[in-house]
């Protein structure tokens, strides 16, 4: 058996590549059902997203050649297009990727969590397909563990590294109780949509959305469960709200400093954080000269997210080093299956061997035979049998002179090495 992984991302292909060749959750089933099919494939894994298409398959190869041509085919794309923008590993330089691919090391984010999801979700379609077994599944179990270990030993994921959610994580910095706080988004475009997203997931339940077009922040509201304002809303019920979000198209200022003032006076001086995502800016800069109000730029957040990218490259060597440790774990489970599976197939063939033997005996005595000499035939046979293996190899130690062997075999057999060399 071979663990085979082909695959292309965002490193290696275009979009326009990446999206034929990606797997609807349709066609992921109808694709494990033919690929289970292909000859030599004895288990396998299916990991499509927007970033990557990835299979990774066990069974007797010598190389991705014929699993490439089963993924151009399936999907009527040039063979040599997909050749020519795919990356190809193979046992543990395949089980090495696997682990950095769900620790989030290989994504377009790094360290981003999303992934270690979609790779358990690949997993269990191909299990629920039937084509996991033994190898398969310990592989991936031990994986989704060694992600998590990255993501608990190291600070891989600590810190924020997009602007929407530096946006959220200052927000929390600011105010300890973030669930309970009021929040205004300005805008409903794909900015403010991840930063309610990530307000959610916060615990955060008290949010509005203005915008200039009513129908587009209220198809917003609906997925938030949000309540709708119209911008000309906006400066009376600014008062109401411990944090402002801005981003939208505006070429001039929707929130200016005499707005915010008036809002912190009703306020009576509570704090309010204001985010402006916009470029050109949402809320003026003179905003940041009131005592009570924090006001954060893109560029004040996109300095922090150069940072705590810094901080998870840092965070991404150790993650390295714990993938590489558990890289050789996984492979001394593997060399010991193996050993194991030796030792069985050696202790079943003597046993078939001694059971043959024994048949062949009792058979003569009931013809007849003198059990003494059945019983002499008996122990030559079966000597014979179980030492002509290693008497073999013994012999091509010696013809060879491989000293290393010859110790090997002497240990292992209980013989006496000295007498042997002395003999030599």
């Amino acid at each position: 058996m071979t663990l085979l992984a082909l695959g292309i991302n965002h490193k290696t292909a275009p979009v326009a590549l990446r999206e034929k060749v990606a797997f609807t959750p349709d066609s992921l089933v109808s694709a494990l059902s033919s690929l289970k099919k292909q000859e030599g494939v004895s288990e396998s894994v299916i990991v499509s997203t927007c970033n990557r298409t990835e299979i990774y398959v066990n069974g007797a190869f010598d190389s991705c050649e014929s699993i490439l041509r089963w993924l151009a085919q399936f999907h009527h794309v040039d063979e040599q297009l997909i050749g020519e923008h795919s990356y190809q590993f193979s046992e543990e330089q395949a089980i090495r990727h696997i682990m950095r691919v769900a620790a989030g090391l290989d994504s377009l984010i790094l360290g981003e969590p999303q992934i270690l999801g979609q790779v358990k979700q690949a997993f269990n379609d191909a299990r629920h397909s039937g084509t996991v077994s033994a190898e398969f599944e310990r592989l991936f179990q031990h994986t989704f563990s060694v992600a998590k270990k990255v993501r608990t030993d190291t600070d891989i994921g600590a810190n924020a590294v997009s602007v929407a959610f530096a946006a959220v994580q200052l927000a929390k910095h600011i105010f300890s109780a973030l669930p309970k706080r009021s929040v205004l988004l300005v805008g409903a475009g794909e900015t403010i949509e991840l930063v309610a997203q990530h307000l959610k997931e916060q615990g955060v339940t008290k949010l509005h959305v203005a915008n200039r077009t009513v129908a587009r922040a209220q198809t917003l509201a609906d997925k938030l469960g949000a309540n709708v304002l119209t911008l000309a809303q906006v400066p009376e019920q600014l008062h109401n709200f411990d944090i402002v979000i801005s981003s939208t198209a505006s070429q001039l200022p929707l929130i200016g400093k005499g707005m915010v003032e008036g809002a912190l006076k009703q306020r009576r001086n509570m704090p309010m954080f204001l985010v402006d995502l916009a470029v050109p800016r949402d809320i003026e800069s003179q905003v940041n000269e009131l005592g009570d109000a924090y006001l954060y730029t893109v560029d004040d957040l996109q300095h922090i997210v150069e940072q705590n990218l810094a901080s998870r490259e840092e965070a991404a060597e150790e993650a390295e080093q714990i993938i590489s440790g558990q890289v050789e774990t996984y492979l001394s489970w593997q060399q010991s299956q193996q050993s194991i599976d030796l030792v069985k197939q050696f202790r079943e063939r003597g046993t078939g061997q001694r059971d043959e033997l024994v048949a062949r005996a009792l058979l003569q005595l009931e013809e007849g035979k003198a059990s003494q000499d059945v019983v002499k035939e008996l122990a030559y046979k079966l000597t014979n049998t179980l030492m002509h293996g290693p008497t073999r190899i013994l012999r091509e130690a010696a013809a060879t002179s491989d000293s290393s062997l010859k110790q090997w075999l002497s240990d292992s057999l209980e013989l006496d090495n000295q007498s042997n060399q002395r003999q030599e």
